[in-house]
């Protein structure tokens, strides 16, 4: 059977790479260097883009019984403030505070002419809120997003130590696109709260979502509703990135097998650590890595890379060995390579912060999930983390 194997080494900001020049048969778009078998189909993403159609059609079938979030009243918006206030204010500011919020909900006033702009939203949207609570709490925050914004989430240690047993990781790849599969086919039951069905429009956004930086504020791009549904993930190593294919030609997912054989390749193409770990800047403050990010797409060939890293359906950072320490700190040790890598001596330019989802698993046994919250959100983190580890 012909598969769509495809291995595609991406390189290194505003160069090209350094092996690039003894490779130059092999060339393919994108920052590198080309290991596609030569015997695969051209086209690879054909009938997998019918099964998203038509899984997509499901979805909304099933969001449309969840009602539009209402609009609170005035009144009981501007209590609520006053109540969450009450444990924090001394008597005096919590009656000046009072107040200012009786003036301010008067009829005719400000408050009264805002709630009005809201209402007015809300008959025109399904979802007033979502949209101004993600501007502004997570793409207008110009704080780097390691540490201050991403969550990260350490999963149970597994029981192996080497590069070698490293690559059961592609049981972690298999149950993530089964995990897709559920959502795309419209099988994920619908969850509950007191009764009541919740939104579910988050979870299909997991996947081939991205942030990108901005001068003033960020946004989020999602790839997964294309016409051209991205079929590939990103794999990182030693600082370098590879566009690894992951569907066959006839829109089926690779096997294990498949798959384990494409990351021997990888680890075979990325022995030495990359000199200019790209993935380091997307650490930085939103400003400066806003600058950097608009220098890098001047040149096509680094746009087209960046571009295959912003629409993989999501990152596997594979990362280096860290120095052992002791079982009493070794809990948070891995968390805080979980949650930015360690630094710039560690495996910290083995990430893309910007990226939705990444998993990151080590050679001692050590994995978990890095996310950006501005699209995944907890109920969807904790429904995929519980599939993968019944799968796993």
């Amino acid at each position: 059977m012909h598969t769509c194997a495809d291995v595609v080494k991406l390189g290194s900001i505003e160069r090209r790479l350094s092996s690039a020049s003894t490779m130059k048969k092999k060339c393919n778009k994108g920052w590198i260097s080309d290991l596609r078998n030569h015997d695969l189909e051209e086209n690879p993403t054909r009938n997998l883009q019918s099964m998203a159609v038509s899984g997509s059609l499901r979805q909304e079938l099933c969001f449309s019984s969840v009602p539009p979030q209402p609009v609170p009243p005035l009144v009981q918006t501007l209590q609520s403030y006053l109540r969450s206030l009450e444990p924090l204010l001394p008597p005096d500011e919590l009656s000046h505070t009072r107040r200012i919020v009786q003036e301010f909900g008067r009829p005719g006033g400000l408050g009264a002419w805002l709630q009005a702009g809201l209402e007015k939203r809300a008959r025109r949207t399904k979802n007033w809120i979502s949209p101004l609570w993600v501007q502004w709490a997570y793409l207008e925050s110009r704080q780097p997003l390691p540490v201050h914004s991403n969550p990260a989430i350490s999963l149970p240690r597994r029981d192996y130590n080497g590069w070698r047993s490293q690559l059961v990781c592609i049981k972690l790849i298999a149950a993530v696109l089964d995990f897709k599969a559920i959502i795309n086919t419209g099988q994920l039951p619908l969850e509950h709260s007191r009764g009541k069905p919740l939104c579910m429009e988050l979870y299909p956004l997991l996947f081939s979502s991205c942030r990108i930086p901005g001068p003033k504020h960020d946004h989020i791009a999602h790839h997964g509703r294309a016409r051209r549904s991205p079929t590939h993930i990103t794999v990182v190593r030693n600082y370098q990135f590879f566009q690894l294919e992951v569907y066959n030609s006839d829109g089926s997912r690779m096997t294990e097998s498949q798959i384990h054989g494409q990351l021997l390749r990888i680890r075979s193409q990325s022995w030495k650590t990359d000199k200019e770990p790209m993935g380091i800047l997307t650490s930085e403050h939103r400003h400066t890595w806003g600058q950097a990010y608009d220098r890098l797409l001047r040149d096509k060939l680094n746009k087209e890379s960046v571009r295959l890293i912003e629409t993989g359906l999501f990152s596997l950072c594979l990362d280096s060995p860290v120095m052992r320490i002791s079982d009493e700190k070794y809990a948070s040790r891995k968390a805080a390579q979980i949650l930015h890598g360690g630094g710039t001596f560690s495996n910290s330019g083995n990430r893309w912060f910007d990226k939705t989802l990444q998993f990151v698993v080590g050679e001692d046994g050590s994995w978990g999930l890095l996310y950006e919250p501005a699209t995944a959100e907890g109920p969807p983190i904790a429904e995929l983390l519980h599939h993968i580890l019944d799968y796993w």
